[in-house]
């Protein structure tokens, strides 16, 4: 199923149906294709671990139009605080910030992790997707774990086949993933 990055009508009510009954996404990142769902569902998370073969301890990045998007996931943080996060995006950095606990489910944030790492997108069409569909979206690298990130929608295609809803698009071109920070430590993770 092949679909405009930029949804609109009809289409993005399919869209926002497809998410809430569980589907998978492939969307434009900064570098590659993303596998994306949304971060609240846990029958959809464990679509995309078991679809990407990925470990189960490892947690996901949650991405977002903006930082209200990401506040009901995240721990409370001061005025100072958010202020600094902010100012880090929109950009191709991951940030892993403390969680509300009861919130995050631990598919998302990995076992035994109390951090969730989020990002505000570089690439305005990822921005654009969230925002249209009103939530903060699963972003993790569109690929079987250990394989090549997808960077078009034909290897796509290859990987998943029809298991994915497709939303086609130009990624923003990135050669390297985004950085991965550790807000708390500064730690450059990735």
């Amino acid at each position: 199923m092949r679909h405009p990055v930029r949804p609109a009508g009809r289409f993005l009510h399919r869209l926002r149906a497809h998410l809430c009954q569980g589907g998978l996404i492939a969307y434009p990142t900064e570098g590659s294709y993303g596998l994306g769902c949304l971060p609240d569902y846990a029958p959809a998370l464990r679509k995309v671990i078991a679809l990407k073969k990925r470990p189960q301890y490892k947690g996901l990045i949650v991405i977002a139009a903006d930082f209200s998007q990401l506040q009901p996931l995240l721990a409370p943080l001061t005025t100072t605080e958010i202020t600094a996060i902010t100012q880090q995006w929109p950009a191709p950095r991951t940030l892993l910030l403390p969680v509300r606990r009861r919130q995050v489910l631990p598919a998302l944030r990995g076992r035994g992790r109390q951090t969730l790492a989020v990002r505000i997108p570089d690439l305005a069409t990822a921005r654009f997707l969230c925002g249209a569909v009103g939530k903060p979206l699963v972003s993790t690298s569109c690929n079987r774990s250990g394989k090549k990130a997808c960077r078009t929608e034909r290897e796509v295609r290859r990987q998943f086949g029809r298991r994915v809803m497709i939303l086609s698009g130009r990624t923003g071109g990135r050669k390297q993933p985004s950085q991965i920070i550790d807000w708390v430590s500064g730690k450059r993770l990735r």
